[in-house]
């Protein structure tokens, strides 16, 4: 693990971040905030029928005017988003300009949304002071309609028809664009674009910077216009009356282009009006039409217009540079030795991060994951209230919107930077990724980490009812309660990169907000007060026989074995955080006593509900499963065996015997409690048998039933794969789980790859690929299970090898196989890239990283989102664990 930094001769990334830390200096004024999609997000959905992939498309995108925030192609821009920096491109046989990616709308594709282009984030420091990114560009006509036919057309047991299976890469007929900003200052933005004809031919292309305003003034009369407008042939002013005066500078013998972001009235069927608008750039540069722009501006969008053809393989850069104020200095003076002079910067920052990772592939693919966490911030807008009653200059809102998609939400308001999972894909928060984000930011920013978890909880984001949102398409919808997990593994994080005390302030901030979250949960899913939980989906999206998060088709409810299990993590976890509070603040005592009993009734309710004899625990199974409860008051077992049966593994927490001599109170308030209900202690809990180092156990699993689990879990022909847990049992494959109502019989088999179910619109599989939250959990609990059984507590690992290992070994082994998805194998292959050959072996391709949503059970190939870094980022503190575990 990495040694607490000294507080003088930090390198010079740490001490930017130090200075933001401190209030001395905003280095992250200005970042990769920009949305790679804003169009088809509900934000901007204002139709009745709430179809928001319908009500602002594509196409429209360069014509339309967005309403909560804005979106480009390697963009930046400042914290409030009120002035963007992006990138355009056109290789002169595309019908349009290129200012955003492409990608299929949730009902065009045969699994849901998925973005058709290829970039890449490959480099990125936490004060976004470096970053650097790769877009390949075809220099062929872009192929739009044929993926949008290839993958309507395709069949949901085919994959996904991409770009790269058009043949538009053939002969190499594409230009590499290398993207990097670096920071001379706060607001002192250098752009540098460099572009490689990869062709065998001469070929031309047009590389556009642009810098536009946010339109912030088309819904309210009377609100104040900002201006941009050509200072001199190189230069352009902008004005805000917040941000105050920007200039925009490029290189002599570029043409400038102004227009207006506004939207065109002819791109909806309304009669032409004079003026420019905001597809200006791309009626100019694309149709031609030299009217659409205005050469000396003024306007509130402008385009630094380059034109070159490239002979093959000739490297052309393109530099500007947007700054507050005025230079100085000539602005382009030693504008490359300082972009290189920033990315040798990032060089140390990482160098210090990795010194325990030997392997240089290890530290390329954990230093891509940090980039990718980086590049994925978001600036967020977007206030529920206003978006239901409408704007004064627009038409009003649809009356159906008063009583539909969270119309119960009207208190959220939000206008910040977040973690997103994926900026196409998914480019608003969910509740349960950014959690998980979390964790492997902690280890570059861990200030960045608190105020995120903190911001789901502050006033404008969480319920006042104590619901922390899960996502703008639904709100109200349930994620699984891993915010106290995450706050106390970002607590710890710090504390042992810094060392200390750790951040009391935060811990105590955080922890009063989940108690009310807990409180929630308690009052609103547990149905019959039993202490069993009924979530809904939580996050798993297929993994059940129904459609968890609907009423079942049986009528009834599930007692849910998840839903159930992460209350009792989420109980655990309050307990541990109070007991850390209250070494320093003796009311914390009574609070952790309460966490401790409430842990203690739902590990009893798990294995007798309403004490009427069945758990969710099977006997026979050995294994942890749904329980049905019919109308007619019959209960019934769902023997599928899936994720959800391994969840239980996850509640699980040591107390050392210092912490016990230290709150005297909280001790002598569990003896006193476990010798009233011997029940609870001897059902759940190894209390009176002391571990190693006298250590006590809380578990929802004694070790018999965790090694029969366990025996399951590690079996290659069950959940064990050579990239991790599966989400399902192989077993399924060739015995499918059958269930039968009155009306339907529904089946469940084994799935590794895509989703052939269109349960929550088939764009994500819970039934046998590997997921990375999941797993990390995993890994973590046998490590917490090793803390106190120790090295005599062997199992089977794989099952039937013969092979024993203590638990810590097994947490290893899982994580090993999970880094082994991104790592180069003896044959020089990565497994998430398949038999893609070009990714594979073209050194163009082969070290640039993807980090998938989730990952093939059998072949550890990349699935879903491509570049949903969020929670499978979570292997940059895998690799970080294994590089100091071998140190």
């Amino acid at each position: 693990m990495m040694a607490p930094h000294a507080t003088n001769g930090l390198d010079p990334e740490r001490l930017r971040l130090k200075e933001q830390a401190q209030g001395l200096r905003n280095w992250q004024l200005w970042g990769p905030y920009l949305s790679d999609r804003q169009w088809g997000t509900v934000r901007e959905d204002y139709s009745a029928d709430g179809e928001a992939w319908n009500h602002v498309t594509y196409e429209q995108a360069c014509s339309r005017a967005y309403r909560w925030g804005e979106d480009g192609l390697a963009g930046f821009c400042d914290a409030t988003q009120r002035l963007c920096l992006a990138l355009a491109l056109w290789n002169g046989e595309d019908p349009i300009l290129k200012e955003r990616l492409f990608g299929l709308s949730g009902p065009e594709g045969s699994h849901g949304e998925d973005v058709k282009e290829l970039y890449w984030h490959l480099d990125a420091v936490p004060s976004h002071a470096y970053l650097r990114m790769l877009y390949k560009y075809p220099q062929r006509r872009f192929p739009y309609e044929e993926l949008r036919a290839a993958n309507r057309g395709r069949a949901r047991a085919e994959g996904e028809f991409e770009l790269i299976d058009t043949g538009i890469l053939a002969e190499d007929r594409y230009f590499d664009v290398f993207v990097e900003y670096a920071k001379a200052d706060e607001a002192d933005i250098l752009m540098r674009v460099t572009v490689h004809n990869r062709g065998p031919d001469p070929a031309p292309l047009h590389v556009v910077p642009q810098l536009w305003f946010a339109n912030h003034w088309s819904w309210r009369e009377g609100h104040p216009k900002p201006a941009m407008s050509a200072e001199a042939l190189d230069s352009v002013s902008a004005e805000h009356r917040m941000l105050g005066e920007y200039t925009f500078h490029v290189e002599p013998d570029t043409e400038l282009l102004f227009c207006e972001n506004e939207s065109n009235p002819y791109a909806f069927g309304m009669p032409p009006e004079a003026g420019v608008y905001k597809d200006g750039l791309h009626d100019r540069i694309v149709g031609g039409w030299k009217d659409a722009v205005r050469p000396k501006g003024p306007g509130t969008k402008v385009g630094a217009w380059h034109v070159r053809t490239l002979e093959p393989g000739e490297k052309w850069t393109v530099r500007v540079r947007l700054m507050r104020g005025h230079p100085i200095l000539p602005p382009f003076t030693g504008f490359d030795a300082l972009v290189d002079l920033r990315r040798a910067e990032a060089d140390r920052f990482y160098a210090e991060l990795q010194k325990d990772i030997e392997d240089e592939d290890a530290r390329l693919v954990q230093r891509q994951a940090f980039a990718g966490m980086i590049w994925n911030k978001q600036f967020y807008k977007f206030d529920v209230y206003r978006w239901l009653r409408g704007d004064p200059t627009m038409p009003p809102p649809p009356p159906e919107r008063q009583h539909g998609r969270n119309s119960d939400w009207r208190h959220l308001s939000a206008e910040d930077i977040i973690s997103m999972p994926d900026k196409w894909e998914y480019p608003w928060f969910a509740a349960w990724d950014l959690a998980f984000h979390c964790v492997p930011l902690a280890l570059i920013d861990p200030a960045f980490a608190k105020q995120q978890l903190l911001l789901l909880t502050s006033e404008d984001y969480m319920h006042p009812n104590g619901q922390i949102p899960a996502y703008e398409w639904h709100f109200g919808d349930v994620n699984p309660p891993v915010h106290a997990w995450a706050a106390w593994r970002v607590f710890e994080i710090e504390r042992e990169m810094v060392g200390g005390r750790g951040d009391r302030v935060f811990l105590e901030r955080i922890f009063h907000k989940l108690m009310l979250n807990f409180a929630w949960w308690v009052n609103r899913k547990d149905a019959q007060g039993r202490n069993v939980f009924q979530g809904g989906f939580l996050g798993l999206d297929n993994i059940g026989v129904f459609d968890r998060s609907r009423p079942l088709p049986t009528g009834g409810y599930l007692d849910q074995a998840d839903g159930t299990a992460w209350m009792a993590m989420f109980a655990l976890k309050l307990m541990r955080i109070a007991l850390e509070l209250a070494l320093e603040d003796d009311v914390f005592q009574d609070i952790a006593s309460k966490f401790f009993e409430h842990f203690l009734y739902i590990a009893q309710a798990l294995n007798n509900i309403g004490e009427r004899g069945i758990g969710l625990w099977s006997e026979s199974d050995k294994f942890f499963h749904d329980v049905l409860n019919l109308p007619d008051g019959t209960m019934h077992e769902l023997k599928l065996r899936s994720m959800v049966g391994l969840i239980p593994l996850f509640a699980v927490e040591t107390i050392e015997p210092d912490m016990l001599r230290r709150l005297p109170r909280f001790a002598r308030r569990l003896d006193l409690f476990l010798s009233r209900r011997t029940d609870l202690a001897d059902l759940v809990s190894r209390w009176d048998e002391p571990g190693v180092g006298e250590r006590r156990l809380l578990s929802l699993l004694r070790g018999h039933r965790m090694k029969r689990l366990l025996v399951r879990m590690l079996d290659p022909a069950e959940f064990l794969s050579d990239y991790g847990i599966r989400s399902m049992s192989r077993v399924h494959a060739d015995a499918p789980y059958v269930f039968e109502t009155e009306h339907e019989r529904i089946s469940v088999g084994y799935e590794p790859g895509e989703s052939q179910t269109y349960m929550f619109g088939g764009n994500s599989n819970w039934r046998g690929p590997v997921w990375f939250p999941m797993n990390y959990l995993i890994v973590e609990a046998l490590e917490r299970f090793h803390g106190y059984y120790g090295n005599d507590f062997l199992v089977e690992c794989p099952t039937g090898s013969g092979c024993l290992m203590p638990l810590r070994d097994v947490a290893d082994e899982v994580s090993v196989r999970l880094t082994r998805l991104f790592l180069r194998n003896e044959q020089g292959a990565r497994p998430i890239h398949g038999r893609e050959h070009r990714l594979q072996a073209d050194p163009h391709f082969s070290s640039y990283i993807w980090f998938h949503e989730y990952f093939h059970g059998d072949t550890g190939v990349g699935l879903g989102a491509s570049h949903q870094t969020g929670w499978t980022g979570l292997v940059a503190n895998l690799l970080h664990k294994q590089g100091g575990r071998r140190s």
